[in-house]
């Protein structure tokens, strides 16, 4: 195999892993855990993949010896290596241990394999200038196990939120500053001469002797920070491998004065090394200046994206822009057509991706942000194409004279000056921060029309500006009021202050965007001419009394009144953040209300009980299998619970953009025994706050039912001490739009000696305040506590159209849970007596009762409460299953359980 056909192989991997990537990013908001997986598909699969072949590559060529086992045993690590990558990638999103910790375990076996094969090739090289280099591979190699073994114990999700943060930075820093920031030092000492055609100087071999212990010596002192909890070392390990940094680009810049870059590579590679030194430094000052471990690792979320595409991906890409056409081959004029193709638009990509990146993580409005990032990903996606054209330039049979067109060579790219390129790339920037300031003007503090306002009078423009500054916390604006002069531009500073998502939005349409926790916007109301009404528009806030009253004053005042400057802010309460009760008007929120007409915006006007289900339905299979065990003992259950905001169907032809818990509403069932044990993983994939809130544990709310900030995930840990079926659900305020909206489910812990039955089914009752098609819960309707829908699993009537199933003489055990979050529950069978009912945890009749003839006809629950009931059928026939408060029923908590005589 030749040297072109072997590196052209060997990058098919690494071309499929940022395809992926590409996707991923692409379709986020549609992929579950997808911040994770856009990060690993880059840097596990990716970065790692060409890690291993060109760390590889320069050991055979600054040893001047073949690696013992030749490419065959390569092909073994790669194929060991990317097969542990998909494990850990399916592992993860399945949430399998099991899998998660098989692929790490072959990503690190690859990476030590090299880390041998490397040593023992050094043994029998003879010296040269840069053959002591290899031992940043050598070191990279054994570092990778360290961040791998960090990145499974991560998966395994049952560490607390402490020694959780403490795990994450060292992940991190193994891993990126280790593996990667290791292979890449290391590599650029002889790359980027080579790259600028430059000469190397014994200085410069002199700086990578002393880099290499630097780095070594600031991830031990990291190491020894995250076991030992102390994070001020982090900072201090943090320095230490910057300086390590430092040394290297200085030997970069001292041959970039002699020979300046000049291509795709060397811009690439420069920028990447920036970002690396800048990534390092922020890193360390993060994670100190956090305020505890767990906070550390949020904070230097932000940091994902400087060190993923920033740092890796320009490296990455840049290298290979060098290095293909070097190994592809085929003689000067070869290498000249591939280097031109990868040189297509060289300085306005890498301008594209860094200011992108730049704008990225500005404080800009996220439609800014949306629109700069595709502007990056498609700059860096363009590396794919162009290394496609490359490839086939390199082709034996590609025509070696190139047509002309108007006397220009069709193959050698026509290069615009460097401020040309400069021009075309802030033009694309501007394009985007245009459009998405045109997106959302009011989140990038542009006026709207004056005079927009309800109730405008008739002031007149003062051309003065009143100023004022809110805070969104604890479900209300802080103030709640302020007066401007009439006549006066208002701009309203709202900086939201809460652990949850909020935003600002005035009658007038102005609006703050949605505000992440701690983030802030300058919302420019425009010139105010009368009374102006502002809330919250994430569902329910408003009901929970978030609003704002901006009141236009006689404009002979010249200042705006106290009330427009208090800084004040409410009590905060004292139970956990995640079911924080804001004291509130009861005029504001009624708890009772006559029933509400459908309105023109709600899908309830389109309900039709006869109507049928969308094509290619299927029910909710409500069929509840048995308990796991792992033995005799109490057995541990892990589950990852990801938030995700999905549309669905409700009823026929009716549907709702729901929040749940793994894309199903309601939730997942859990099912185990006293005794067992339940480490729940919650992921918010979703665009504000959650938590969760499980009734099947007894332990402090304070810290586990905290509500997470989307992109945030928490461990949930209890140990199953009581039977029973328990409700789980969404616990952020206000609580009933969360359980309404989707965000309940169920736990079955099976009370000891439970009877075997030939069926066991679950049927979780709720509630649906329908808002607009496709929309979400109208908490108006919610506050009046008359649903438009009932249902049973989270869809009206759906077991008339696929009813359950027995046969005669089976003894069917159905367990039912009322989720509300405001209508009891009267289970009844049609034509069915319960010789067994168990309810809130015991018995209420068992087996006929005391008198062996007892019978039941409904199981009664309010909501939160849940139980189950035992029949047998004596004929065949269709039963109907109901609620029987008969309106709930008629709203479609009701269906059908067919049961067939088997002997016929």
């Amino acid at each position: 195999m030749t040297r072109a056909t072997w590196h052209l192989r060997a990058h098919v991997p690494v071309a499929a892993w940022l395809l992926a990537a590409v996707v991923a990013t692409l379709l986020h908001r549609q992929v579950a855990a997808s911040g994770w997986l856009m990060v690993h598909l880059l840097l596990l699969g990716a970065a790692s993949t060409a890690i291993l072949v060109w760390s590889q590559h320069f050991a055979d060529t600054l040893l001047r010896r073949p690696a013992p086992g030749g490419r065959r045993l390569q092909v073994v690590r790669l194929t060991a290596h990317t097969l542990g990558a998909l494990l850990v990638v399916v592992g993860v999103l399945s949430v399998r241990w099991s899998l998660t910790v098989l692929g790490g375990a072959l990503v690190a076996v690859a990476a030590l394999s090299q880390v041998m094969v490397i040593r023992r090739q050094s043994r029998g090289a003879l010296p040269s200038q840069f053959g002591p280099l290899v031992r940043y591979y050598v070191a990279a190699g054994a570092v990778l196990p360290l961040g791998v073994a960090a990145g499974v114990l991560l998966a395994r999700g049952t560490a607390g939120d402490e020694l959780h943060g403490r795990i994450y930075v060292a992940h991190l820093t193994f891993t990126l500053l280790g593996w990667v920031g290791l292979t890449v030092l290391g590599t650029l000492l002889v790359l980027w001469p080579t790259v600028l055609h430059a000469r190397i100087e014994p200085q410069d071999a002199t700086a990578g002797t002393r880099a290499l212990p630097l780095v070594l010596l600031g991830l031990g002192v990291v190491a020894v920070a995250a076991a030992t909890g102390w994070r001020a070392l982090v900072g201090v390990g943090a320095a230490v491998v910057a300086a390590a940094v430092v040394l290297v680009v200085l030997m970069m810049v001292r041959q970039a004065r002699t020979a300046p870059p000049r291509t795709y590579a060397g811009w690439s590679v420069a920028a990447a090394t920036a970002w690396f030194l800048v990534d390092v430094v922020a890193f360390g000052a993060v994670v100190v200046l956090a305020p505890s471990w767990a906070a550390a690792a949020e904070d230097v979320r932000v940091l994902v994206a400087p060190f993923a595409v920033g740092f890796v991906a320009q490296v990455l890409l840049g290298s290979l822009s060098y290095l293909m056409p070097v190994v592809l081959g085929g003689g000067p004029a070869v290498a000249r057509r591939t280097a031109a193709e990868l040189d297509r638009g060289a300085l306005v990509r890498v301008l594209l991706v860094n200011g992108a990146l730049v704008l990225f993580v500005a404080p800009v409005p996220s439609a800014v942000r949306v629109l700069v990032s595709v502007v990056g990903l498609g700059a860096l996606a363009a590396f794919l194409v162009l290394a496609a054209r490359a490839v086939a330039a390199a082709r034996p049979h590609a025509d070696a004279s190139p047509s002309r067109a108007g006397g220009v060579a069709v193959d050698e790219p026509v290069l615009p000056s460097r401020a040309g390129a400069a021009a075309l790339a802030v033009a694309v920037l501007a394009l985007a921060v245009v459009g998405g300031v045109a997106v959302d003007p009011a989140a990038a503090g542009l006026a709207l029309a004056a005079g927009s306002a309800p109730d405008a009078g008739t002031a007149a423009a003062t051309g003065l500006t009143t100023t004022v500054t809110v805070e969104a916390g604890d479900m209300r604006f802080t103030p709640d009021s302020v007066e401007v002069p009439a006549g006066n531009r208002l701009v309203v500073e709202v900086t939201n202050t809460d652990s949850t998502v909020h935003d600002l939005v005035l009658a007038s349409g102005a609006t703050s965007g949605r505000l992440a926790p701690g983030a802030s916007s300058r919302v420019d109301v425009g010139v105010v001419t009368g009374d102006l009404e502002g809330w919250c528009s994430v569902a329910g806030h408003r009901l929970m009394g978030m609003t704002l009253t901006v009141v236009a004053v006689d404009a002979g005042g010249t200042a705006t009144s106290d009330a427009a400057t208090d800084d004040t802010t409410t009590d905060q309460a004292t139970t956990h953040d995640g079911m924080d009760m804001p004291d509130r008007d009861p005029a504001a929120a009624p708890t009772t209300a006559p029933t509400v007409a459908p309105t023109a915006a709600s899908a309830a006007a389109d309900i039709d009980m006869s109507a049928a289900p969308a094509p290619g339905f299927q029910a909710h299979d409500a069929t509840l299998e048995p308990a796991e065990h792992d033995g005799d003992g109490p057995t541990t259950h892990r589950i990852t619970l990801t938030v995700q905001e999905v549309e669905r169907e409700v009823a026929p032809g009716i549907t709702q953009r729901l929040w749940t818990f793994g894309g199903q509403a309601p939730g997942p069932v859990l099912r185990g025994a006293v005794g067992d044990t339940f480490v729940i993983t919650l992921v918010n994939d979703g665009s504000i706050g959650h938590s969760i809130d499980f009734h099947a544990g007894a332990l402090a709310p304070d810290d586990v039912m905290r509500t997470i900030a989307p992109g945030e995930r928490l461990t949930y840990t209890f140990t199953a001490t009581r039977s029973g079926i328990w409700m789980y659900h969404c616990s952020t305020m206000p609580m009933s739009a969360h359980i309404a909206n989707g965000m309940a489910g169920a736990v079955v812990i099976d009370p000891p000696g439970l009877p075997q039955v030939d069926r066991e089914y679950l049927l979780v009752q709720s509630e649906y305040y329908l808002g607009p098609q496709g929309g979400e819960v109208d908490t108006t309707r919610l506050a009046t506590q008359v649903p438009d829908l009932v249902t049973f699993n989270g869809y009206a009537w759906q077991y008339r159209h696929e009813p359950l199933v027995a046969t005669t003489g089976e003894r069917v055990r159905i367990w039912v849970l009322d989720a509300g979050p405001n209508r009891p529950s009267a289970f009844h069978v049609v034509g069915g007596q319960f010789d067994t009912v168990y309810r809130e945890g015991d018995w209420v009749l068992r087996d006929g009762g005391s008198t062996g003839t007892g019978g039941s006809q409904v199981l009664a629950l309010q909501p939160a409460e849940g139980g189950f009931v035992e029949l047998t059928f004596p004929e065949a026939g269709t039963y109907s299953v109901v609620s029987h408060i008969m309106g709930d029923a008629e709203k479609g908590a009701a269906g059908s359980l067919v049961v067939t005589d088997p002997t016929g």
